[in-house]
């Protein structure tokens, strides 16, 4: 049987592309997995773009990793591209790692409320669209009350019963692709983490002071 060297070549460097994509795929997943404590528990926000979710959750005190990716949707497996359409449902979100010892999920909720306009339906300037939505999710009964509490309390006190945030129990959470997370410190030069993440994430900054790592 005559054998064509053309398509065993390709089928090589197939097989060698996606073993080079899963090596990386792992070594990332082991890098977020080694800031991550068996005692840690995870909570799960989106506030528009992740990049700047994630840097500012990340900068708060009992929090051990965030990590970037989709939830509250309808479809499997959502990527990047396709949750730009609008048609999976699903939100940019971050899943909140964080030591109960050292940060409560009260002040979780405090942050996520304080870091954005829940007053914006689907978006937070510059971005638009119902991937960048407001929600926050619920693991427990207990953690829906903490953040029905919290949006009566704003509503009153602050916006004026103008808050569209959703609450929703949490079911699902699918990790971005690798070059999303930490992308706001891997990426300093970029125009958008320059001239978007980079401001919002100083703006809570100085809001929360207190909540700040390394600021007890």
């Amino acid at each position: 049987m005559k054998i064509n060297k053309n398509i065993i070549l390709t089928s090589i460097l197939v097989f060698l592309a996606i073993s080079f994509s899963f090596k990386g795929a792992l070594t990332a997943n082991n890098n977020i997995i080694n800031k991550i404590s068996s005692t840690d528990k995870v909570a799960y926000f989106a506030s528009g773009c992740f990049w700047c979710v994630e840097a500012i959750f990340e900068s708060v005190e009992g929090v051990s990793e965030a990590v970037s990716g989709y939830a509250g949707g309808h479809t499997k497996t959502p990527t990047y591209q396709t949750i730009g359409t609008g048609k999976t449902g699903h939100a940019e979100a971050v899943a909140v790692y964080y030591n109960p010892e050292k940060v409560s999920f009260n002040t979780l909720v405090d942050v996520f409320f304080g870091s954005h306009d829940p007053t914006t339906k689907n978006g937070q300037h510059p971005d638009y669209g119902s991937q960048y939505r407001s929600i926050a999710f619920y693991n427990t009964v207990n953690e829906k009350k903490i953040i029905d509490l919290a949006i009566e309390k704003l509503n009153k006190e602050v916006y004026n019963n103008k808050i569209v945030t959703e609450v929703i129990k949490h079911t699902i959470f699918y990790e971005a692709e690798d070059y999303h997370q930490d992308y706001e410190r891997l990426n300093p030069y970029n125009s958008y983490v320059r001239n978007v993440s980079v401001p919002r994430l100083k703006r809570f900054k100085k809001k929360f002071p207190k909540l700040l790592k390394g600021s007890h």
